[in-house]
């Protein structure tokens, strides 16, 4: 599972590139952080870096790269997690799919953002492992977000 996280990595971090006619202009790419809440067989607090590209006819692809939270008998737990979101003809309401990936689970979501400010999503999490000390992680799923988006601009 490590290997998939860092042939994402690889894969993101290869495909941030620009060429100087786009410097000037302006970046393609929005990036912030993003908090939320998710329920998953318990409560858990997100909080992630995420970066947003334009695919062309309104329709944009994100990044996140995070950690959920949670607390269980005075101790803390944080599980990394991974997810690509796919929001489909953005206008001021964007409907979206999303795969979200921990060592532990594996969710696929739907759900809208408004403006990928806030968002709220559904899913079913798939069991892949159980985390020392926390009950399996799977099941239906539910989440809320706020996204910052530290670079927006509007062209």
């Amino acid at each position: 599972m490590r290997s998939i996280f860092c042939l994402l990595f690889l894969f993101i971090a290869g495909n941030v590139r620009l060429n100087a006619q786009e410097q000037q202009s302006h970046n393609n790419w929005i990036f912030g952080p993003s908090i939320g809440y998710q329920y998953q067989k318990a409560s858990f607090v997100k909080a992630s870096f995420w970066a947003l590209t334009d695919l062309g006819y309104a329709n944009y692809l994100r990044f996140d790269g995070g950690a959920n939270m949670t607390w269980k008998a005075g101790k803390t737990h944080a599980i990394p997690e991974l997810g690509v979101t796919y929001y489909l003809s953005a206008k001021a309401v964007w409907p979206f799919v999303k795969m979200e990936a921990t060592p532990y689970t594996i969710t696929p979501k739907v759900g809208v953002g408004i403006f990928n400010l806030f968002e709220v999503g559904a899913g079913y999490g798939v069991d892949l492992g159980t985390k020392q000390g926390l009950m399996p992680i799977k099941g239906f799923n539910i989440s809320v977000g706020v996204s910052l988006p530290l670079n927006y601009h509007l062209y």
